[in-house]
C-alpha cells in the first residue's frame, strides 16, 4: 500500500507577482528523497511512499485551506470526513516561512499529525506544550547567535550595526543578541528596522525609512552590519540596497553578515536586482552537504516528460525564456523549449544544482519520517518514533531530534563572491556546530574569505576607536559605549602587553618595563665589579697604596736603627704601617659581587683594622706628650714611658672595637641582599648591614678615637720640633676626620655600587692621609736628607725609647 505525505511549498508559480523559481528545488528534493526511499529494499520494504503537494501562495487563508484539504475527502473540503481517501496521511512537511508554519501547526496539532518544518526558525515552534506535533529540521537559533558573537571576536569587530526585520522575530533577535554582544565587549553602533516593500500609498513612508537607514549606515564607523530576517520581511531592505547601488555616487560598501533565515538571492531574477552590494558578505546557512545522486537526478528532468510534475513546464518556460506550446506557455516571437537545456547554465539566483539548506532539510525530513515508520508502522502512532529516530543519511550526516524536536545540525558559514555579471559563488569558510567538543564549536578559515573590494582584501576593521597598542590602556569616555574610549600611556613602572588593555600591570620585582612599556625585561644585576672602570680604578689605587705602604714599611725596617725611626717608637710605626697596609687591602673586599663571607668581613674587618690604625696613632701621640713631660726635672712621668704603655693603648682600644663587632655579628650580622626598588631597571646586589645601629657604633667609636688623637696631638703641637710627630699627627687626624665627616652624608645619599664606591674612596683617602702626613716626611729625610738622620740630631732619644 502507499503512504501519502503532505508537503506545502511556496513555489508560487500561480502568482506571477511572487514567482520564485529557486523554490522549485524544494519540490525536487522531496521527490528525489521519496524515490530513493521507494527504491531502497531495506528501508520500508514492500511499502511505497506517496505525496501530495499543496501551494500556500504566501497567504494565511490558502495555508488554512490547504491544511484542511489534507484532512478532508478528495472530492471536497469537509474536515473530519475522509472516508473515500484510501491513502493514510502520515506526516506533513512545511512550511517555508514562520507564518505559514504556525498556521499549519495550529490545524495539524488538533489531529496530532506530525509536522516537519524545514524553513521556520520561529521560537514558538519549539514550545512542545503548545505545538507537540511540530518537528523542525532546523537547528535552534541560539548556536547561530553564539556563532555571530564568535565571528565578531575572531576578527576583533567591536563596533557593529544591527538591522532586523520589523516584526516579532526581529525584535526577539535583537533582544537576544544585544546582551550576548555586550557580555563579550562588543558594542552596537545602531539598531534599525528593515523597511517593508511599500504600497503605492506608502511610498513616502518608505522613503523616510530608507533615508534614516541610509544615514545610520553611511555615518557610522561600523564596517560590519548584521542583518536578520526572512526572505519576505527583508524585501524592502533588498530594494533599498539595489536602489542605493544604482543611484548613489558612493554605494554602500560594508561587510554584511546575514542569518540563515534570509536567502537574499531570491527575487533577484524576477526584479532584476543586483547582488553586487553583497560581494564579500558572510552568511550563516543551515548545514548542508552534497547528496549523492541529486545532480544526476536534476540532469534527467525534461519538461516534455513531466511524469506528474505540474511545476516543471512553468519552471522551464520561466527560467529558459522559451515556449512550450501544447501546455499553453508561449513567448511571442520566442523559441520553443527543446528539453535539452541545461540547469547548470542557469544563474544561481534562478536555480542551483547544489542542494540548498532548505532542500537538504526537506530531504532529511522525508528520511526521518521513513525511518520512524520503519521502526513501528503506525501501530502506536508516529510521534514516539520520530522523537527517538537516529540515522545517518546518504551524505554521511548523523541526524536526530533534540528534546525540543529540533534538528541537531549546526550552521555553515558562507562567503559570497559576486561577479560583475551578478553571478555568484558561495564558498564555505566555517562552521558553527553545537555538537562539537567545548572550544571547537566555532571554526573559520580566514584565508579563504574574499572581502568587499573596498577593503583591498585586508581584514576589515570595525571599531569605534582604534585599538590601544601595548604600552597603553583604555580610559572610558563619558556618556559613550564602552567600545568608544581613549588610549592613555601606562603609568611609570607598569606595562600592558596586549591590545586594548583595561589596565596596566606592575612587573615582577626582578623585572622592569622596557622603553615602550609593553613588556617586562630582566633587571640588570648591579654591583661594583672589577670589570667596570670605577671598580678597576679603585682597585688599582688600593693596590698602588698597598705597594707604597709596603715600600715604606720595608724602608723603616731597613733603617730601623736610624735615629728618626727609633725616636718615633719604631714598633708602633711597624704596627701602624702594617694596619694601613691591611686598610688598603680590605677595600678590595668591597669590590665584586657580595657574598655571605664578604658581607661578614667587609665592615667588621674595616672597623677593626682602622681601629688598630687610629689606636696606634693615639699611642704615638700619647707617647710623644709623655716623653716631653718626662724630661722636666722631678717629673713623675718616666714610669709611664715604654713599650708597655703603647701596646696597652693599641690592644685595649682595638679590643673595644672587636667587642662591638662581635656583638654585631652575634646578633644581626650583615648578609647579601637584593634591592629591587631603589633603581629602575637594576637590581642592587648589596650587603644588608643587618643593624644600622651596630654599623654606626663602629664608625662612631672610630671617630671617637680619631677625635681623642686629634685633641692630644693638637695640644702637643708646640713641643720642640726635632723628631716631634705631634704636628704631623694633628694634620693627619684633621684629614682623617674630614674624610669621615664628609663620608656620612655622601654615603646616605647614594645607593648601590656608588655607595660602596664612596666607602672605598673614604677608606683609601683616610688611609692615604695617615700614610702621607705621618710617614712621607720621615721617608723624605731617610731618602733625600740623610744628613739629618744622625746622632747629632738625636734629642730625647733615650727618653722616648726607654724600655
Amino acid at each position: 500500500f502507499s503512504v501519502a505525505g503532505g508537503c506545502t511549498t511556496d513555489t508560487s508559480f500561480k502568482s506571477h507577482r511572487r514567482l520564485l523559481p529557486k523554490n522549485y528545488q524544494h519540490v525536487l528534493a522531496l521527490v528525489f528523497a521519496i524515490n530513493k526511499i521507494n527504491q531502497d529494499p531495506e528501508l520500508l520494504p514492500n511499502i511505497t511512499l506517496g505525496f501530495r503537494i499543496y501551494e500556500s501562495f504566501f497567504s494565511a487563508r490558502k495555508t488554512y485551506e490547504s491544511s484542511f484539504t489534507l484532512l478532508s475527502t478528495r472530492n471536497g473540503m469537509i474536515p473530519n470526513y475522509n472516508c473515500d481517501t484510501q491513502d493514510k496521511l502520515s506526516a506533513v512537511i512545511g512550511g517555508l516561512g514562520s507564518e505559514t508554519s504556525l498556521q499549519m501547526a495550529t490545524i495539524l496539532g488538533i489531529y496530532k499529525i506530525p509536522q516537519i518544518s524545514y524553513g521556520s526558525f520561529h521560537a514558538m515552534l519549539s514550545d512542545k506544550f503548545q505545538f507537540p506535533s511540530v518537528y523542525r529540521m532546523l537547528p535552534n537559533e541560539e548556536p547561530q547567535s553564539l556563532g555571530l558573537v564568535r565571528l565578531m571576536q575572531h576578527f576583533r569587530w567591536t563596533w557593529v550595526g544591527l538591522i532586523a526585520s520589523d516584526d516579532d522575530s526581529g525584535e526577539k533577535f535583537v533582544q537576544t543578541l544585544k546582551p550576548m554582544l555586550i557580555r563579550n565587549s562588543i558594542c552596537v553602533a545602531f539598531t534599525e528596522r528593515a523597511p517593508h516593500v511599500p504600497s503605492p500609498s506608502m511610498v513616502h513612508v518608505f522613503r523616510e525609512q530608507t533615508s534614516k537607514l541610509h544615514s545610520s549606515i553611511s555615518q557610522t564607523k561600523a564596517e560590519v552590519i548584521v542583518v536578520y530576517g526572512d526572505t519576505d520581511s527583508l524585501l524592502g531592505f533588498k530594494l533599498f540596497l539595489h536602489t542605493n547601488y544604482q543611484t548613489a555616487l558612493t554605494p554602500i560598501g560594508k561587510v554584511w553578515i546575514t542569518t540563515a533565515q534570509w536567502d537574499f538571492t531570491s527575487y533577484i531574477a524576477l526584479n532584476r536586482w543586483t547582488l553586487k552590494p553583497f560581494h564579500g558578505a558572510l552568511s550563516f546557512a543551515v548545514h548542508t552537504k552534497e547528496v549523492p545522486g541529486f545532480r544526476d537526478f536534476l540532469r534527467t528532468l525534461n519538461p516534455y516528460q513531466p511524469q506528474g510534475d505540474i511545476f516543471i513546464q512553468r519552471f522551464w518556460h520561466t527560467v529558459f525564456n522559451c515556449s512550450i506550446p501544447y501546455a499553453g506557455l508561449t513567448i511571442k516571437g520566442g523559441r520553443n523549449c527543446s528539453g535539452k537545456e541545461e540547469l547548470e547554465s542557469l544563474p544561481g539566483s534562478d536555480f542551483e544544482m547544489k542542494m540548498s539548506g532548505q532542500s537538504y532539510s526537506i530531504y532529511n525530513g522525508v528520511y526521518a519520517v521513513a525511518h520512524a515508520l520503519h521502526l513501528e508502522l503506525l501501530k502506536q502512532g508516529l510521534h514516539p518514533f520520530l522523537k527517538n529516530v537516529r540515522f545517518n543519511n546518504s551524505a554521511g550526516d548523523k541526524l536526530y531530534f533534540d528534546e525540543n524536536g529540533e534538528s541537531s545540525a549546526g550552521y555553515n558559514i558562507l562567503n559570497w563572491i559576486v561577479f560583475p555579471n551578478d553571478s555568484f559563488v558561495r564558498v564555505e569558510v566555517g562552521h558553527m556546530d553545537p555538537r562539537a567538543p567545548v572550544g571547537q564549536e566555532f571554526t573559520i578559515n580566514e584565508r579563504a574569505i574574499v572581502w568587499n573590494s573596498r577593503f583591498n582584501q585586508t581584514v576589515p576593521r570595525s571599531v569605534c576607536t582604534e585599538s590601544c597598542h601595548p604600552g597603553y590602556f583604555r580610559t572610558v569616555r563619558e556618556e559613550e559605549p564602552l567600545c568608544c574610549y581613549n588610549c592613555a600611556p601606562c603609568p611609570e613602572g607598569t606595562i600592558s602587553n596586549q591590545t586594548d588593555a583595561d589596565h596596566c600591570n606592575k612587573c615582577p620585582e626582578d623585572r622592569y618595563p622596557n622603553r615602550d612599556q609593553d613588556k617586562c625585561i630582566p633587571k640588570i644585576m648591579d654591583f661594583l665589579s672589577y670589570e667596570e672602570p670605577l671598580g678597576f680604578i679603585l682597585a688599582s689605587f688600593a693596590l698602588l697604596f698597598s705597594l707604597l705602604t709596603a715600600l715604606v714599611l720595608g724602608m723603616f725596617i731597613k733603617h730601623r736603627d736610624t735615629p728618626i725611626v727609633r725616636a718615633n717608637n719604631r714598633e708602633l710605626s711597624y704596627v701602624l704601617l702594617f694596619s694601613l697596609l691591611l686598610c688598603f687591602l680590605c677595600s678590595l673586599v668591597f669590590i665584586g659581587r657580595p657574598g655571605r663571607v664578604t658581607c661578614l668581613l667587609r665592615q667588621t674587618a674595616f672597623g677593626v683594622i682602622f681601629s688598630v690604625s687610629v689606636s696606634s696613632v693615639l699611642a704615638k701621640t700619647i707617647t710623644v706628650v709623655l716623653a716631653f713631660k718626662a724630661t722636666k726635672p722631678g717629673a713623675s712621668m718616666r714610669k709611664w714611658l715604654g713599650r708597655r704603655l703603647a701596646s696597652s693603648i693599641v690592644v685595649s682600644c682595638s679590643l673595644i672595637q672587636v667587642g662591638i663587632c662581635a656583638v654585631w655579628l652575634g646578633t644581626t650580622p650583615p648578609f647579601p641582599d637584593l634591592d629591587m626598588k631603589s633603581e629602575a631597571g637594576h637590581i642592587l646586589v648589596q650587603c644588608n648591614e643587618g643593624s644600622n645601629i651596630a654599623f654606626y657604633c663602629v664608625l662612631g667609636y672610630m671617630g671617637f678615637l680619631a677625635i681623642v688623637s686629634f685633641t692630644v696631638a693638637f695640644l702637643a703641637r708646640k713641643l720642640p720640633d726635632t723628631f716631634n710627630e705631634a704636628k704631623f699627627i694633628t694634620f693627619s687626624m684633621l684629614v682623617f676626620c674630614s674624610v669621615w665627616v664628609s663620608f656620612i652624608p655622601t654615603y646616605l645619599s647614594t645607593k648601590g655600587k656608588y655607595m660602596v664606591a664612596v666607602e672605598i674612596f673614604s677608606i683609601l683617602a683616610a688611609s692615604a692621609g695617615l700614610l702621607g702626613c705621618i710617614f712621607i716626611p720621615k721617608c723624605y729625610i731617610i731618602v733625600l736628607r740623610p744628613e739629618l738622620n744622625t746622632r747629632d740630631c738625636e734629642i730625647f732619644l733615650s727618653t722616648a725609647s726607654w724600655p
